[in-house]
């Protein structure tokens, strides 16, 4: 027979072990899992920072949240991600704004706009000129709200990568070019033929022969992505895509679900990963430009003619546009301009 003490023991130590395996299954079952995905390939620079981030989420919530990464493609085709973030299919993507002009045409204004804010300037109008607020007025109605992401590298994203030579616009027509945004339509104005294609297209689309030229991002990101091995041009510019930002979007109502300072941890993990990729891609696509000379690529900046021809066609567009489009655009495309105008950048 055991003595009371021994019982008492015995008994303790069984309460804790039950409070323990019922502590367990209550948080796990509290646990909060997200989903998350960017645009991919796996090799490209945003997918490396997006899962970093989802990472450094999960490290840093002590178990009370999840975030798996998944890359692009794997849950929805590429480049579709927030239309699974909007129908609740995962909780947060990091994408450009531009791939989804289907659902607003203001997006070609924040993302890659020929001719729009050049870096450190869209940073500043998006964080104190009203970007973001605006953004999100333009995504009223849908399910999702942004925060922001990596905005701009320095120097800009390359114009095009091409097997031929870009000298004089004449050179433009025909040309069979990837492009994406606003970007493509008034390429298309100049004489080209644009076509979308997703980035882990674009090796083979060259090879095959499906595309003559094709701009997808910066330097390293490209880099690393082995495009000196299909396009023997680097041709550089900053008229085409003066600032190439990404942001993050988040199911609203996966984030209305969250608890206060999980809110202020997503936000501020986000911030610094992102920030991390903006010095990043700055760094290394430095290094990049010599790695694409040494590989035997023809470096070269994109001849004034073609650039003063590009701007003047972009300045059309978007005149056209803003003559027709929703309010929301027009009330974008003056904010835009006004910060423009105000920093010495246009009159």
């Amino acid at each position: 027979m055991f003595s009371f003490k021994t019982k008492t023991m015995l008994f303790l130590v069984v309460l804790v072990i039950t409070l323990l395996i019922v502590g367990s299954f209550s948080f796990a079952a509290d646990k909060i899992v997200w989903k998350s995905s960017s645009f991919g390939p796996a090799s490209n620079y945003s997918q490396i920072h997006h899962d970093k981030a989802c990472e450094a989420i999960t490290q840093a919530s002590g178990g009370r949240m999840e975030v798996k990464a998944f890359v692009g493609g794997s849950i929805v085709p590429e480049t579709k991600e927030l239309d699974a973030v909007i129908d609740g299919v995962i909780d947060l993507c990091y994408t450009c704004p531009m791939y989804n002009l289907d659902k607003w045409s203001a997006a070609g204004l924040i993302s890659s706009r020929p001719g729009g804010l050049p870096g450190q300037y869209l940073i500043q109008w998006f964080d104190y000129g009203g970007g973001y607020e605006l953004m999100n007025k333009m995504m009223e109605g849908y399910n999702v709200i942004t925060m922001p992401g990596f905005l701009s590298p320095e120097p800009p994203e390359v114009f095009l990568h091409s097997k031929r030579k870009i000298e004089t616009v004449k050179d433009l027509k025909g040309l069979k070019v990837r492009t994406s945004g606003d970007g493509g339509e008034i390429l298309a104005r100049m004489g080209a033929s644009p076509i979308f294609l997703p980035g882990g297209e674009l090796y083979e689309a060259m090879q095959r022969g499906t595309i003559d030229a094709f701009e997808y991002a910066g330097l390293s990101t490209n880099w690393s992505m082995h495009f000196n091995e299909i396009a023997e041009y680097v041709i550089l510019s900053p008229v085409r895509a003066p600032s190439d930002p990404h942001v993050w979007f988040v199911n609203k109502k996966s984030w209305e679900a969250l608890p206060d300072d999980l809110k202020v941890l997503v936000q501020n993990v986000i911030a610094r990963w992102t920030q991390e990729q903006q010095n990043f891609e700055s760094h290394y696509d430095l290094e990049a430009l010599q790695n694409f000379k040494d590989a035997g690529c023809t470096v070269y900046n994109l001849p004034k003619e073609v650039e003063d021809a590009l701007s003047r066609e972009a300045k059309a567009f978007y005149a056209e546009k803003a003559a027709k489009e929703s309010p929301i655009f027009s009330e974008i495309f003056n904010s835009m301009y006004e910060y423009g105008r105000k920093s010495g950048l246009w009159e």
